[in-house]
């Protein structure tokens, strides 16, 4: 699996290279990237996620991550971009998962924009996120700003599992305002911050794939049989197939542009709503209320 991720972000990179003009959208996307004139650009950027979260919902421990990665946006609004995830607190010391995508950004009105994407996902055979059992990604996104008030969002994710798991449909509505401040330390800087709250709702058959790959087990004091638990997960799986209410999310997203560097701290706190039974998730780092975690990220614009 490893070694199919080293070749497609390969193919990635040199396509890039090749064909020397172009811009991205991925976790290289900045506040400002969907508001700017298009123009082509290539991204390189380096991210450092506290835990691997989705949907208000997280792996048995933290998971930390370290993510380098690269977008190149083409002046069209077309983009292409790669990333890999290299999990630093394991003992193998291992690259975790990947992925490469492509993208469309677009304009309908000076204040309605939006994009459409689809992402290839790998996960290491050992990896233990949440979202460890989707292969592929279909998203589509629109927001609208309001009179710089206000920016309501939509976005509808399709995600395709792996065998023998049913798909997930993934719809998230938010509401942002930007508070901007230029020239903050010089003539060409601009200080960025972007309250937002959240609101996902969807399918869980993600997180059914997640207990099955992982076999997690309800424990008593550290013992159960593994009959137990697959009874008590079987019983889970036609709720985790239903469309529900996920998690509501609220973040602070700060961006500060400096030159042809973007610095960005974004800290998140998620409530997760519709969780499986107490004795499912009695070992998990979410059971008993919210999560706080925050991500990182440098980034180059040539």
């Amino acid at each position: 699996m490893i070694k199919v991720l080293h070749l497609s972000l390969f193919i990635v990179v040199c396509s890039v290279f090749i064909n020397n003009a172009y811009s991205q959208t991925a976790a290289v996307d900045t506040i400002g990237d969907l508001k700017s004139e298009k123009k082509a650009s290539l991204k390189f950027g380096l991210n450092y996620l506290s835990n691997s979260v989705l949907l208000g919902r997280a792996d048995t421990v933290a998971t930390p991550s370290v993510v380098p990665e690269i977008k190149y946006t083409f002046k069209s609004g077309i983009y292409l971009s790669g990333n890999i995830e290299y999990i630093p607190n394991r003992v193998t010391h291992q690259l975790d998962a990947g992925s490469i995508a492509a993208g469309y950004n677009y304009d309908i009105t000076d204040d309605i924009s939006g994009s459409i994407s689809f992402s290839k996902l790998f996960y290491s055979a050992s990896s233990t996120q949440i979202g460890s059992a989707i292969t592929s990604t279909f998203n589509a996104n629109m927001d609208y700003d309001i009179s710089d008030i206000i920016t309501p969002s939509i976005s509808i994710d399709y995600n395709m599992l792996q065998q023998g798991f049913n798909s997930d449909v993934l719809i998230n509505l938010g509401l942002a305002h930007d508070f901007a401040k230029e020239s903050l330390f010089g003539d060409n800087d601009l200080l960025i911050i972007s309250p937002t709250a959240t609101m996902n709702a969807g399918t869980q058959n993600f997180y059914a794939a997640y207990l099955t790959r992982k076999q997690y087990k309800p424990t008593k004091k550290g013992q159960a049989k593994e009959a137990v638990a697959k009874k008590i997960q079987a019983a889970q799986e036609a709720k985790l197939s239903q469309f529900g209410l996920l998690d509501y999310e609220f973040s602070a997203p700060v961006e500060y542009k400096t030159g042809s560097f973007i610095f960005s701290f974004t800290p998140t706190y998620a409530i997760a709503e519709n969780k499986l039974p107490a004795r499912i998730t009695s070992g998990m780092v979410n059971a008993n209320g919210g999560l706080f975690y925050f991500q990182l990220g440098a980034v180059i614009k040539l």
